[in-house]
């Protein structure tokens, strides 16, 4: 873990929350204020992260949920990412991360390996790999569903067991796969996502204050 790399990250994205338009703001709140609820009633604030295939946006969602709940000191807050099929953490996401600071290190191979993401000295490594969202490594019910991509949030209008279901769609990077702008548009969509996040975290402590 490049600590350094990772601490001017979060330095550059917390001083970025004015690029955030107030539309979005308002979304990010409903995390904030989900998170500062459970957290009320003692309880694990528990968020599932979701897209179609759990390779991109929910694992980097899922990653960033966690590093700044830990910035921000917020206890009891534990992310999880599922598709609507599994698939694998794609390598240039892995690589973002990695990028950002954060010690990303395979753990086993083939189709879809699990990764370790190490994000502070001393915390658990989170455990990056493709999974469906009601897979049995997640929570079963009273999580957050946050959906992160158009096709799950459009193709998934329910999710019984979830406590609450939040709309938060980022854009693919996907998209730019095999141009020469891979690697810029995953950095780019990483940091959108990391600076969105550490603005919903930020915002966890006002609204337990408020309650």
């Amino acid at each position: 873990m490049n600590t350094q790399a990772l601490d001017t990250y979060i330095k550059s994205v917390t001083s970025e929350f004015g690029q955030i338009t107030e539309e979005r703001k308002s979304v990010l709140r409903q995390i904030a204020s989900f998170t500062a609820s459970q957290i009320q009633k003692g309880e694990d604030a528990n968020l599932i992260l979701i897209c179609t295939h759990n390779s991109r946006r929910s694992h980097l969602s899922q990653v960033w949920v966690q590093v700044a709940a830990h910035y921000y000191g917020i206890q009891n807050v534990y992310s999880y990412s599922g598709g609507t099929e599994a698939t694998a953490l794609f390598p240039s996401a892995a690589k973002a991360l990695e990028k950002a600071g954060l010690a990303v290190k395979a753990l086993s191979e083939g189709k879809n390996p699990v990764y370790s993401i190490k994000y502070a000295a001393n915390r658990h490594p989170i455990l990056g790999f493709s999974k469906t969202y009601d897979d049995a490594f997640n929570p079963q019910s009273g999580f957050a569903a946050i959906m992160t991509c158009t096709h799950a949030d459009t193709n998934c209008p329910l999710i019984p067991t979830a406590a609450q279901r939040i709309s938060l769609p980022f854009e693919d990077p996907k998209a730019f796969d095999g141009t020469p702008q891979q690697e810029e548009k995953y950095n780019e969509r990483c940091k959108d996502i990391a600076r969105e996040l550490f603005y919903a975290f930020s915002q966890v402590n006002t609204s337990t204050s408020k309650a």
